[in-house]
């Protein structure tokens, strides 16, 4: 029987590829076989691997369509084709919403909801012309679905995302399926920026009802689930990467009750 999550001759796209979950993300599809084209502003100080498979980089602001245009071609100028684009590139600084500037909301809604558009825009030009046609993951946030304070910009546009994906999945079918994850509390190797130590971040896990946040690599193996035939007749949807959730604060509020 032939292994379903084997994407040998498969080509992925991850933007923001090279650290953080984006990395975990390209090395779970390496591990799986495909050729794995990462992109960013700048190159990461190492590319992601597995055994002896090396990821490719490109130059590229996902802010910037004409260069989202130069990246995509490329794509299809190296492998050929292009048939999984994992839209993970953004994130936002920490920023109080009674002063934040509107050029600031702007960047952060622009980087985070505009980009993935446009780069799912080109990258369905590709897909439609492809008799497999292709997958769009676009990586969404527990900020979607929960207030997002000192966030705010950024949870609402994760949350746009989430919507645009519903629109795209009824636009470009039947031969490109497009779904979110939506990813909970992630340590990553910037971590402690938000955590502190290993004590804060175990502290943070532990909040979580399966005892730990998640590792990049679980998002990685959700977007193999997702891209592969297994998952053929899933669009349209998110799906939840976060442990279970949150434990609703009113819980350890009334157990401290006397």
């Amino acid at each position: 029987m032939d292994n379903p999550l084997d994407f040998s001759g498969k080509v992925v796209l991850v933007t923001g590829g090279g650290k953080g979950i984006g990395r975990g993300i390209s090395e779970c599809f390496l591990r799986a076989g495909a050729q794995v084209l990462i992109c960013g502003r700048s190159a990461p100080d190492s590319l992601p691997r597995a055994g002896e498979a090396e990821a490719v980089f490109a130059p590229c602001d996902v802010r910037e369509f004409e260069q989202v245009e130069v990246c995509v071609a490329f794509a299809v100028e190296r492998f050929g084709r292009l048939d999984v684009l994992v839209n993970n590139a953004g994130g936002s600084p920490h920023a109080d919403a009674a002063t934040a500037s509107p050029r600031f909301s702007e960047s952060i809604i622009k980087l985070n909801l505009i980009a993935p558009l446009n780069f799912s825009q080109v990258a369905n030009r590709v897909m439609q012309q492809q008799e497999s046609g292709g997958s769009i993951i676009n990586i969404a946030s527990v900020s979607t679905i929960r207030p997002s304070p000192g966030t705010a910009a950024y949870g609402a546009a994760k949350a746009g995302l989430v919507n645009l994906g519903t629109s795209l999945a009824v636009e470009w079918a039947p031969r490109v399926r497009v779904n979110a994850i939506v990813v909970g509390l992630t340590e990553t190797e910037q971590a402690h920026l938000h955590y502190g130590d290993a004590a804060g971040v175990a502290a943070v896990g532990a909040t979580i009802p399966l005892g730990r946040m998640a590792v990049p690599g679980d998002v990685g193996n959700a977007c193999l689930f997702l891209a592969s035939p297994l998952a053929s007749y899933i669009s349209g949807t998110s799906f939840a990467v976060h442990g279970g959730g949150e434990k609703p604060a009113f819980l350890d509020a009334a157990n401290a009750s006397p």
